[in-house]
């Protein structure tokens, strides 16, 4: 199968850290803050990295965290990135469903669809969140944003198909009903200048589901809210009008 997520961040750095939903920084990494109880010495790792932009937040604020990602190309703008903030940071390429991590890190981030949901299969995406579970010490916290069923399960798929509820997707897109997956093709220019033609695939998951995969590698309190960015907050129910979730799981 191709790794269409893979092929995109060879050439995507730079126009990635200009999209809408990279903007919300600052506030997310106040509401992560809160989650820890702003304790300095909970130590973070954040997976699907991408260019940075929350291990920088979070090491400006004096928090110990590594940052992996899959793409070499994002993680050398990531350094870059933290060069230019005057910090020297553990960004490691590697594959979020075989990190090397034990027990190491109070909390694991993965925000803006960082790896999970963008698997081709369901045992890859839940084979990141074993990983991520087995990176955590017993007291820690999981942090994830994912996309969420509910939208396009609540309305018609001809609406979700023509909906504005990502920049990139075109007219062509579909969504199947029985395996709730988003299967389309993105014409992207990249950072060179040069088309690139991908054909996407993106999971969708119901908190149901959620619920029933955390748990079932070990996790005890779930919490699951909408999504909005830059603005997580326990306080935003879940409805069907939120593009993605907000999940919250300890052990």
């Amino acid at each position: 199968m191709s790794r269409w997520y893979k092929e995109l961040f060879t050439n995507y750095a730079d126009k990635y850290e200009d999209e809408s939903f990279t903007q919300g920084t600052i506030g997310e990494v106040d509401f992560i803050e809160k989650e820890i109880h702003w304790n300095k010495n909970c130590k973070i790792l954040d997976v699907g990295c991408g260019t940075g932009r929350h291990v920088i937040e979070l090491t400006k604020r004096g928090y110990s965290v590594t940052g992996i990602d899959l793409s070499e190309n994002m993680l050398k703008k990531a350094r870059k990135n933290a060069c230019n903030a005057g910090f020297e940071i553990d960004f490691r390429q590697a594959d979020a469903r075989n990190l090397s991590f034990q027990g190491e890190f109070g909390l694991v981030i993965m925000i803006c669809e960082g790896a999970f949901p963008l698997m081709e299969t369901d045992e890859m995406n839940f084979n990141i969140l074993e990983s991520a579970a087995r990176s955590l010490n017993k007291k820690g916290k999981l942090i994830l944003t994912t996309l969420n069923g509910l939208f396009p399960l609540f309305h018609s798929v001809k609406d979700f198909i023509n909906s504005d509820s990502t920049s990139q997707t075109n007219k062509n897109n579909t969504f199947d009903l029985m395996t709730f997956r988003d299967i389309y093709q993105l014409e992207i220019e990249g950072d060179d200048g040069c088309k690139m033609n991908l054909n996407c695939n993106e999971r969708y998951y119901v908190p149901s589901e959620i619920n029933w995969l955390l748990k079932s590698i070990g996790f005890k309190k779930i919490d699951i809210y909408g999504c909005q960015i830059g603005a997580f907050s326990r306080d935003v129910p879940l409805t069907t009008e939120n593009y993605e979730m907000l999940v919250i799981a300890e052990f």
